[in-house]
């Protein structure tokens, strides 16, 4: 294999993908319409990658309020994805919900980027896209295959940049939805003296925050 590697690009078209998975067949136009947290993982059956689905699984109620849809994937076959669920309900109570990948092809992991020779030449490294619903790639994740990730980051991060599309703000450094929003910079010399005198929580021309109400 190549040691070179392909990547999504941000506010591009997400790749488009047909792939089995654990709930049959799935395309990535099915979930139009609907916010994708797309996350791979290393391989089945591995500590790491239990504890993540286990948070996931968790946070999956968090995730169906905020209109998203979580869909794992490895480059494991769908027996093995079957196997590891049904052994996460056993030891660990939980019920995996979402469809996991099952790419044995490794066609989705080298269309985002997921296979990285440096890491590993046959597992899918820790990553994660956020999907819009007009299927735009807007964040993108990476972890070593050793490091588990903070599920409630992704919660965090998929209704900051909602907050972001439906009000044009930006969110400041470990922003928590209910706190105060970044107000855009003026881009004139007379719009930065009249920000000065605008009904937010001005500190200098630059630097203004403002609240949404829900």
């Amino acid at each position: 294999m190549s040691d070179s590697v392909s990547f999504p690009l941000l506010n591009e078209p997400a790749p488009q993908f047909t792939a089995p998975t654990t709930h049959g067949p799935i395309s990535l136009s099915d979930f139009k319409g609907k916010w994708v947290v797309l996350f791979s993982h290393p391989a089945d059956f591995t500590p790491v990658c239990s504890t993540e689905f286990i948070a996931f699984a968790k946070a999956t109620p968090a995730f169906d309020a905020l209109n998203t849809q979580l869909i794992g994937l490895s480059i494991d076959s769908v027996y093995s994805h079957i196997a590891w669920v049904r052994s996460l309900k056993e030891h660990f109570g939980v019920d995996v919900t979402f469809p996991i990948i099952a790419d044995l092809s490794m066609d989705v992991a080298h269309k985002y980027g997921m296979v990285q020779p440096g890491a590993a030449s046959t597992a899918a490294v820790r990553a994660v896209f956020v999907i819009d619903p007009a299927q735009k790639l807007r964040a993108m994740v990476y972890y070593p295959l050793s490091n588990g990730r903070v599920i409630a980051e992704f919660l965090r991060l998929v209704e900051a940049l909602q907050t972001t599309d439906a009000t044009g703000l930006a969110t400041p450094e470990g922003w928590q939805p209910g706190d105060a929003c970044i107000v855009p910079p003026p881009g004139t010399t007379q719009a930065a003296e009249a920000r000065m005198s605008e009904p937010y929580d001005v500190t200098d021309w630059y630097f203004s925050k403002t609240r949404v109400s829900k």
